[in-house]
């Protein structure tokens, strides 16, 4: 069985969906902590030709607040809520292109919820971007299971928790510090994703920007965009993670 892992994205990039499409089981990984600056609360989106971010304000209590404990920052009482203005925003962004009103409305009914996790908030718009492309692989959350451990020797006990026979790495950290002999020795065999990521056409867009959110490719494209995204002849080679 082939296993990847990685923390929940706001409405996920395209490689992130292209590796939970290879693997047979994906791990959300929410009981580690939650990283500031990452992609967990955040998601690239392109305006006028130019990437922007489109961030869920969360509050800050402890620099050690796992994932599935953080929590969504509304705002005070009488002020415009975040939900509303982001999807304002997205649609500024987007009201021109071609299928942005076949996903607006649920898009709207994600970012207008009043969510308290920021973990359910995020799951919510992977489930969003799981539908739309058809991904059915089988996905659970590492808070599931009793495992524990940091970086490499977490990575392998989640393996070894599921009964993993191949670990799907990505193309960010992991690649860094996991230790491939000890993989190894558990009979865990480890693959690393390679990515070309497709080429199609961006609204407004002088010359492409990879690395956006899958709701780009969806705006853009519509029903092609399976298609778009699972062909691998693409030309544009993606050697990381974006940052």
């Amino acid at each position: 069985m082939i296993v990847t892992i990685h923390q929940p994205l706001l409405f996920p990039w395209l490689g992130y969906l292209d590796r939970m499409a290879r693997a047979d089981l994906f791990v959300v990984l929410d009981h580690v902590q939650f990283e500031r600056g990452n992609y967990q609360n955040r998601a690239r989106y392109l305006h006028e030709g130019e990437p922007r971010w489109l961030t869920v304000p969360v509050h800050q209590r402890s620099q050690k607040e796992r994932i599935l404990d953080k929590e969504v920052d509304h705002g005070a009482a009488g002020k415009t809520p975040w939900g509303p203005a982001a999807f304002n925003t997205l649609r500024q962004a987007y009201r021109d292109a071609p299928f942005f009103h076949a996903y607006a409305e649920p898009v709207e009914a994600i970012l207008k919820a009043r969510w308290t996790r920021l973990a359910d908030l995020t799951l919510a718009s992977m489930r969003l971007a799981r539908e739309a492309f058809r991904i059915d692989t089988p996905m659970i959350r590492s808070s599931e299971l009793a495992v524990h451990g940091a970086k490499s020797d977490l990575v392998l006990a989640i393996c070894k928790a599921v009964g993993a026979s191949k670990f799907l790495g990505g193309m960010g950290g992991s690649r860094r510090y996991l230790d491939a002999a000890a993989f190894e020795r558990a009979g865990i065999a480890v693959e690393w994703q390679e990515f070309a990521h497709p080429v199609y056409s961006q609204r407004g867009a002088k010359a492409f920007v990879p690395g956006l959110s899958s709701l780009d490719l969806l705006f853009n494209c519509g029903p092609l965009a399976r298609e778009i995204l699972f062909r691998r002849a693409a030309p544009l080679a993606v050697t990381e993670e974006p940052a």
